[in-house]
């Protein structure tokens, strides 16, 4: 009896070790988000764009004490999420921590963070595994402004066409983000992003999994009016990435490629996921699609934003 009492107790100690640093993990994320919330509205709110950058280096700092513990992924930071895109797949493989500071000039700067779990799974013997753990964190760095050509553009971290993400859509070996940058006073932006992992573990931006009319991009952009709006939205009912037909108040004039004269024009078209890729569909029929997923009510022609119209 003497060997299975002192394997149960050191299993039981192990067990008692873990929940403590687990507990205390816990302790420091709770008490750290506290401090974040109370950055986010200093960076997110004040009048002045020093100010707001200001309380952002101290923003970065707080996560940058947090995220070398790989408990963080199981932290969900819940009160953060208003002004904070916090986003992790089903598959529990990352945490991807995105937000912007917008500045005095009408502009945005972009941040984050990207936590990767890279645990595996590893087969010992015929009914034996063994996961060996490994966790990555790195913090993305913003390189849109040296970047003439974002849809070809693949990128890394360290070099990162820098937005809002605010939808994650699990595909077989890649993950597509829907992203948003608040660009300038003339335009916004939205992206169709890919996020994958080569087998080393390395995080890649960009990914040709798109069958687009005319191009080969590695991620899709849509340019359009700081003054209108534009829906990008996936339908898990339909399998479909849903978005507004952009186009300039008069097609074929001077106002063409004048991405501030852009906005809807009322139609809808989609990406719809076969085999891997991304397929272009044009003019679809949304009337009376519902999901279930969405918290808005589904994009209506009806009810769409006009198209700008130059003053």
């Amino acid at each position: 009896m003497f060997k299975p009492v002192v394997f149960i107790f050191l299993l039981s100690f192990s067990h008692f070790v873990y929940s403590q640093k687990t507990d205390s993990a816990m302790r420091v994320f709770r008490d750290t988000e506290k401090q974040l919330r109370a950055l986010q509205k200093e960076t997110f709110y004040s009048k002045k764009g020093a100010d707001r950058m200001a309380a952002n280096k101290e923003l970065i700092a707080a996560w940058d004490g947090i995220v070398s513990d790989s408990k963080i992924l199981e932290y969900p930071f819940d009160s953060l999420r208003n002004d904070v895109s916090i986003l992790t797949p089903k598959d529990n493989k990352f945490k991807l921590i995105t937000w912007n500071v917008p500045k005095d000039d009408g502009t945005h700067a972009y941040f984050g963070y990207l936590l990767v779990n890279n645990s595996k799974r590893i087969k010992k013997g015929w009914f034996k595994h063994e996961t060996i753990q490994a966790y990555e964190y790195f913090k993305l760095l913003d390189n849109s402004g040296t970047i003439k050509n974002p849809e070809n553009y693949i990128g890394s971290p360290a070099k990162w066409f820098g937005m809002l993400y605010y939808s994650l859509i699990e595909c077989d070996g890649f993950y597509t983000l829907l992203g948003y940058d608040l660009n300038d006073n003339l335009t916004k932006k939205k992206f169709v992003d890919v996020l994958y992992f080569k087998p080393d573990g390395t995080a890649v931006f960009g990914k040709d999994v798109f069958k687009f009319p005319r191009k080969n991009p590695k991620r899709l952009m849509f340019e359009y009016s700081s003054e209108v709006s534009m829906s990008l939205r996936y339908n898990e009912k339909r399998n479909q990435i849903i978005y507004s037909h952009l186009a300039p108040k008069d097609a074929g004039t001077v106002l063409e490629n004048q991405y501030q004269y852009y906005g809807p024009d009322g139609s809808f078209d989609a990406l719809e996921l076969k085999k891997d890729k991304w397929i272009t569909l044009e003019a679809i029929d949304i009337t009376n699609e519902k999901n279930k997923n969405d918290k808005a009510e589904k994009p209506d022609p009806d009810k769409q934003t006009p198209i700008f119209k130059p003053k």
